[in-house]
């Protein structure tokens, strides 16, 4: 299956959509936004990894930055912060540049490692699209993390590439319906950028028609 153009969804998504469904269909579905610390100084952070006229060569290494890419298979687009080519027995040709270079891409990050984001699920997909596009193998990239200043190597195995598909699907099923998920409130809510838009204290309250029950309202 292949998607058309306009049916395409962001690949930065997949790390809204892997932290809380509901805010992801909040952003990219109701196109809902607020700013917070977190959300400005990530934009800051990540302002020069989008530099598109950047690219610098030394040696076995190409690097380049703002890469845009796409994938009609998983139907989304975005852009990488970095791609690395790094000269090899593997990989593609390069104009003017002997020999073949392996891609590698780097996603920057502000804070610091954790297990409950899809930072890897976004760079996983961000490899795929570029495999889709330049018709090669991309086994690894790496997370870049501002608050450590170190650099996570990430391999794309079979189970971390099947998540990216399942979950894309099911932004896609969502985006098709256009259908936000109920409130599931969690400790990560407080950070969260949306909390005065999505109210996820209201969920206590139930629904009004239970309310209404109460008030003896309703039969």
């Amino acid at each position: 299956m292949e998607y058309k153009e306009e049916d395409f969804l962001q690949l930065s998504g997949l790390q809204h959509y892997r932290f809380c469904k509901r805010r992801w269909a909040l952003i990219h579905i109701e196109h809902l936004w607020a700013e917070n610390f977190r959300t400005v100084d990530g934009a800051v952070f990540h302002e020069n990894a989008h530099d598109t006229t950047y690219r610098e060569s030394r040696g076995d290494l190409v690097v380049t930055r703002g890469v845009n890419v796409f994938s009609r298979s998983l139907g989304v687009s975005g852009q990488c912060d970095v791609v690395e080519y790094r000269r090899g027995e593997v990989g593609i040709p390069l104009a003017g540049k002997e020999g073949l270079w392996q891609p590698y891409p780097v996603e920057y990050k502000r804070g610091k490692p954790r297990e409950d984001t899809g930072d890897a699920l976004q760079l996983c997909g961000q490899a795929m699209c570029l495999e889709g596009m330049l018709c090669c193998e991309i086994p690894e990239g790496a997370l870049y993390y501002g608050e450590i200043r170190h650099r996570q190597p990430v391999a794309f195995t079979p189970e971390l590439r099947g998540q990216v598909t399942e979950l894309l699907e099911q932004m896609h099923a969502l985006y098709c319906r256009g259908y936000t998920p109920k409130i599931k409130p969690t400790k990560g809510c407080n950070a969260c950028s949306l909390k005065d838009l999505c109210l996820p204290k209201m969920n206590r309250a139930g629904s009004v028609e239970a309310y209404l029950k109460r008030m003896e309202v309703l039969p």
